[in-house]
């Protein structure tokens, strides 16, 4: 299989951007579902910032290197990636702080409503959200499963909250067919898209979507703790009111009045002053996903898993795949069940093949496509085999749990 691997590497159209990216020698990297790798552009776009624009330009530069407007700028590159326009993004804050935002505003939008829909094993954050604000008295929390959550929808709640792609499975929702049944029950809909922006196709105002979140450090390679992003359509900027009302999503900021006013547009959703660093390396990640493009980038996300799994089947691997078997159903990663998951995860790490774990029992492989190869997927899948067939993983020092797994 290795030959065939080579040969569908050599065919690859997106083969070429593999070298706009740092790899480190001797590392197959399949954690980008996690922290995407670093792209070589990044550390330069800083050290401009750093030495000209900071070092020179010192504060002249909110103005004259425009710091003050990047967040919505970058937040406009986002947009076409998720089928949005571009004054209807914004990058700033965490995925966890916008969720927060967002799930306030969408409460105090459905007056007399106080329910939040999700599903059991959302993201922790996306629940954790949830629970906060229902300690405050201003929401409540309903938890159905997938195949429930359309009959879940009635009359008491104000908003449905699902991730596209799931974290730890990569099944996808039906986007569209949710968004619709939670409207047509009077309720507004908050995607959360962490696992899907830069790697799966979305299309926001297709499916008349009113709020949403993403990740700036996974698939858009924006580096550890990059600024996330929030989507607002259009037609609910004017009704929108989210409770952090810091000085940055005032409409004249440097007024410095001591009464309120949201901007009237996206940028009303930020809060505290732009980190300047972070959003100049999310932008030159954000910039080489769109120059490669979702579409191109779904589609080899596809064949690299469905050539990951002949592999395994190749090898006769012992793993459960509790992703979907079919690649429509499923994001940009594979995970395989094994009650010895976590050792084994971290004897593949000391090999150079770097996964994640999920507990209790979940290993997780990401597939981004911007720098994988077909004979990443060869390889790691013999490197799998070899683990588990040696039992090399029950080595002792495996077996102890770090902090980030």
């Amino acid at each position: 299989m290795i030959g065939r691997a080579r040969e569908l590497d050599a065919a690859d159209p997106l083969g070429e951007y593999r070298s706009r990216f740092t790899l480190p020698d001797g590392v197959i990297y399949l954690d980008g579902n996690s922290l995407g790798a670093l792209p070589k552009d990044a550390p330069e776009a800083m050290q401009r910032v750093i030495k000209s624009e900071w070092g020179e330009g010192l504060i002249r530069s909110w103005n004259d290197a425009d710091w003050f407007g990047m967040a919505a700028r970058i937040g406009g590159k986002i947009a076409p990636l998720i089928g949005a326009r571009p004054d209807e993004v914004i990058a700033c804050d965490t995925v966890s702080v916008n969720i927060f935002k967002l799930i306030a505003a969408a409460l105090e939008m459905r007056p007399g409503r106080k329910v939040v829909l999700s599903e059991p094993g959302n993201f922790p954050t996306d629940i954790y959200m949830i629970e906060g604000l229902e300690r405050q008295g201003l929401a409540a929390q309903r938890l159905a499963p997938r195949e429930q959550i359309m009959a879940a929808l009635d009359e008491d709640v104000a908003l449905l909250m699902l991730t596209h792609a799931h974290y730890k499975t990569g099944e996808v929702f039906d986007m569209a067919a949710l968004t619709q049944a939670a409207h047509n029950s009077g309720a507004l809909v908050f995607w959360d898209l962490s696992h899907s922006t830069g790697a799966l196709p979305v299309d926001l105002n297709g499916m008349d979507a009113d709020f949403a979140v993403g990740c700036g450090y996974k698939y858009l390679c924006g580096g550890p703790g990059a600024p996330a992003f929030a989507f607002v359509a259009e037609r609910h900027h004017g009704d929108l009111k989210q409770p952090l009302t810091g000085w940055f999503g005032h409409a004249r900021p440097f007024a410095f009045s001591d009464e309120y006013e949201k901007a009237p547009g996206i940028e009303q959703l930020q809060c505290g002053t732009s980190p300047v660093l972070g959003l100049a390396a999310l932008e030159v990640g954000v910039d080489l996903i769109a120059e490669i493009g979702v579409a191109r980038l779904h589609q080899k996300s596809q064949a690299l898993s469905e050539f990951f799994l002949e592999c395994v089947a190749h090898h006769g691997l012992d793993v459960e795949l509790v992703s979907p078997a079919d690649a429509a159903a499923r994001g940009s990663q594979l995970s395989f069940r094994h009650p010895h998951a976590y050792p084994i995860c971290q004897a593949l790490i000391a090999r150079g093949v770097i996964g994640d774990f999920r507990a209790p029992d979940i290993l997780r492989l990401g597939f981004a496509p911007a720098y994988l190869r077909f004979e990443d997927m060869f390889e790691a899948a013999r490197h799998l085999a070899e683990v588990i067939s040696s039992e090399e993983w029950k080595r002792e020092e495996y077996g102890r749990r770090a902090a980030v797994t």
